[in-house]
């Protein structure tokens, strides 16, 4: 406030002087027969001429004073000029010009980025392909280093309160993006604009996905995991899985071979491990009670988690028929792949994790995949997990909305949710990828009728219901227990199909009824 005080008296100061020197030149030069300037109108005219350095030479002064005073005109233009052209060129090349632009863009749904990244650049380019009314904004300034896009951005180097406040709640919420993680994974950064008017989301490798307020967190690792199960499922034929690499990435693509890879009571797969997985271990002690833990368990599907480097395992990558290569680091991933292809001439595909699209490589996970409306804005892995707690709302008083739901109990609801996918397989008959469509899940839905009066079928299709089920709650590392008890993990229910009472087989009917209230919903808003 002070600054801005102190402009306004130099401003004042500066006119008052300036409309003395046009009185005092009207004085002097009246007094003089020759005199051109003998109004207060002439002397301002005068001076606006002089000023602008246009010198049109139909009045000048004639006397001494009048001669000084247009000298100190003189002089004032030259600074004036080079003021204004600064001044200009400074509102050119700054933030000024772009938030004034902004401003006749205030109805238009915008996008700011904090950071231009190859990440940030496929969202920005996915959603200009969805949204036509997209203004994409780059928090950072445009610098020489960088490749500019191909399509209209704005880079100003301001905060998220200042272009959210530029907004000025015209049109939809201003969306802020963080994509970049910081060294305890997740952004400081989003959780700083939880107060804005604006829906804030951050990528996390930590914690929640859905935080109170407007912060949404997003994990790219799940997203990838859970796209690449769904587009290249398990196959019959495929006994032996190796997943180099156990990282983030690497965790994610076994934490969902676990929760929706379940294809039939006689499909046995061995997942073979190489990475650090002592945390992992540590974390989800339970897991053999689902799965055979370094050994072969007839019935069950096998981890194998391997101390030696992949390199070390000849044997095991003859054997394998789908090697997953997700290093964390990128060029790490390649470098596994080159040598793969090198020394070992694996006779399966080798899927590799990579950022970026590459000819002649099986690729996933790339930005162009992970980042896009339907995954971060949308979330639209989560859609059919939304169907279902709406419809189990619907039906239940005081039920939570999705976005109160506590993590674990969103987490089931993910994974069943997620295996839904597979049932429509299962149902229809089908190796390979589906149309997830409501036509596909009511043919899938009348299938599960008929199967209904057949006891071998129903029996089969509730075992398999039942594996999924356990391995979900073994690997929240809960029990057996005779009576469930939430404070220990221990439920009577986790335990061999066969040891289930008729009551308890029949309780996985309503995983496979609920394709039906799917179908009907996906019609409906079709």
């Amino acid at each position: 406030m002070r600054k801005n005080h102190k402009y306004i008296i130099a401003v004042l100061a500066f006119i008052t002087v300036y409309f003395l020197m046009l009185v005092l030149l009207v004085v002097c030069e009246r007094g003089d027969p020759d005199a051109h300037i003998r109004t207060l109108s002439d002397a301002l005219w005068f001076s606006i001429v002089t000023l602008s350095t246009v010198g049109y030479g139909d009045l000048t002064p004639v006397t001494p004073v009048g001669h000084l005073i247009g000298a100190v005109f003189v002089v004032l233009s030259m600074g004036l000029l080079v003021a204004l052209i600064g001044s200009v060129m400074s509102f050119l090349t700054s933030e000024g010009f772009p938030m004034f632009r902004l401003r006749f863009r205030r109805k238009r749904d915008w996008y700011y980025f904090a950071d231009f990244t190859s990440e940030s650049d496929a969202l920005a380019r996915d959603i200009l392909r969805t949204d036509e009314n997209a203004v994409i904004i780059y928090g950072i300034s445009k610098d020489d280093e960088i490749e500019l896009p191909d399509y209209s951005c704005l880079f100003i180097n301001v905060s998220p309160a200042r272009i959210v406040a530029r907004k000025k709640g015209a049109g939809e919420r201003c969306k802020l993006f963080f994509l970049k993680e910081n060294e305890i994974g997740s952004n400081i950064k989003a959780i700083d604009a939880h107060e804005l008017d604006a829906d804030v989301y951050a990528s996390t490798t930590s914690g929640q996905e859905k935080m109170s307020g407007n912060i949404h967190f997003f994990h790219t690792y799940d997203c990838c995991a859970r796209s690449y199960w769904r587009e290249h499922p398990v196959a019959r034929e495929e006994d032996n899985i190796v997943i180099i690499g156990f990282g983030n990435y690497g965790q994610a693509i076994l934490e969902r071979a676990i929760l929706t890879n379940i294809n039939d009571t006689d499909f046995d797969v061995s997942y073979h491990i190489f990475g650090d997985s002592k945390r992992f271990r540590q974390i989800h002690n339970s897991l053999s009670i689902a799965f055979g833990i370094n050994e072969r368990r007839e019935g069950f599907d096998s981890i194998y988690f391997h101390e030696e480097e992949w390199s070390a395992a000849h044997d095991i990558m003859r054997l394998a028929d789908r090697i997953i290569v997700c290093e964390d680091d990128v060029q790490t991933g390649w470098d596994d792949m080159w040598q793969l292809r090198r020394y070992y001439n694996p006779s399966c595909r080798i899927d590799l994790r990579t950022n970026r699209v590459a000819p002649g490589v099986s690729y996933f996970g790339t930005n162009e995949e992970i980042y896009t409306v339907d995954q971060i804005v949308r979330t639209r892995l989560n859609d059919a997990a939304r169907t279902m707690n709406d419809l189990y709302r619907s039906s239940v008083k005081n039920s939570l909305d999705w976005d109160e739901l506590p993590d674990q109990l969103r987490q089931s609801k993910i994974a069943v949710a997620d295996h839904i996918y597979n049932k429509v397989k299962i149902l229809l008959g089908r190796k390979k990828t589906i149309d997830f469509s409501w036509e596909n899940i009511q043919a899938a839905y009348e299938a599960f009728c008929r199967a209904e009066k057949d006891p071998e079928q129903i029996d089969r299709l509730r075992h398999i219901e039942h594996a999924r089920w356990v391995r979900f709650y073994v690997y929240y590392n809960w029990r057996y227990g005779e009576k469930r008890n939430n404070k220990w993990h221990e439920n009577p229910m986790i335990t061999d199909f066969d040891h289930l009472t008729p009551e308890q087989k029949a309780y996985h009917d309503r995983a496979w009824k609920l394709l039906k209230k799917i179908a009907d919903k996906m019609k409906d808003e079709q």
